[in-house]
């Protein structure tokens, strides 16, 4: 019996799949779901995006694991070292009595966040926004600077939810550099390592205040 996913879809379902998904989506979340219900559908987000991976004609999971000597040890840490200086800034303008208030009263969530944040978080969402968007739509996306343009910008879209400047700009910048290691240098865990380690700096920096729902106050 054959692979139904070796069965390609045309390029318009592509395209009507692609917006929906990307843009449909995380702007309706953002006008219309409960701050409270934001995890659970970025939680559901996620898994729709693994079945659309699973789904891709001639995919297989191993692709994930191959790119480790690819790795850019040197870009890795400079991109750490420009999350924490701007982190430091921002936190320092916006809110310097929260600055690493979770690193210095809570350790233990701390701990816990540098533990399931790279297997929750930041690797549901390189699958999604990295591996099935150059995987799958990879037809129908530009190449080049303009394709890792647009990465970027749907990726800072997608945090909308968050109605916070603060996330869409670094969301953006992130995902411009995450989308560099997976399409540049071919290295799925490389945009894996930064995400994870970016994010982990995020939150002990203090910045985790914008990602937060609870935190959030919608325009309107």
């Amino acid at each position: 019996m054959s692979d139904a996913r070796e069965i390609g879809a045309p390029r318009l379902l592509l395209w009507a799949e692609f917006i929906g998904f990307y843009v449909v989506v995380p702007v309706a979340v953002a006008m219309f779901m409960p701050p409270d219900r934001l995890f659970e559908c970025l939680f559901v987000f996620m898994l729709a995006g693994l079945a659309l991976l699973w789904a891709t004609p001639g995919f297989h999971w191993n692709e994930l694991l191959g790119g480790w000597r690819a790795i850019s040890w040197k870009a890795v840490a400079a991109l750490s070292a420009v999350t924490l200086v701007a982190g430091v800034i921002v936190m320092q303008l916006a809110a310097p009595e929260r600055m690493f208030a979770t690193l210095l009263n809570h350790p233990h969530r701390l701990l816990i966040i540098a533990l399931l944040y790279p297997l929750l978080s930041a690797l549901p969402q390189e699958i999604v926004f990295r591996a099935l968007w150059f995987r799958r739509y990879r037809d129908i996306m530009p190449a080049g600077n303009q394709g890792m343009m647009l990465n970027a910008a749907l990726f800072s879209l997608a945090h909308l939810m968050y109605w916070n400047g603060v996330v869409m700009v670094m969301t953006f910048v992130g995902g411009l550099v995450f989308a560099w290691a997976h399409s540049v240098r071919r290295s799925f865990p490389m945009a894996w390592i930064m995400h994870s380690i970016a994010g982990l700096i995020i939150f002990t920096v203090g910045l985790g205040i914008y990602f937060y729902a609870g935190n959030v106050e919608r325009p309107f």
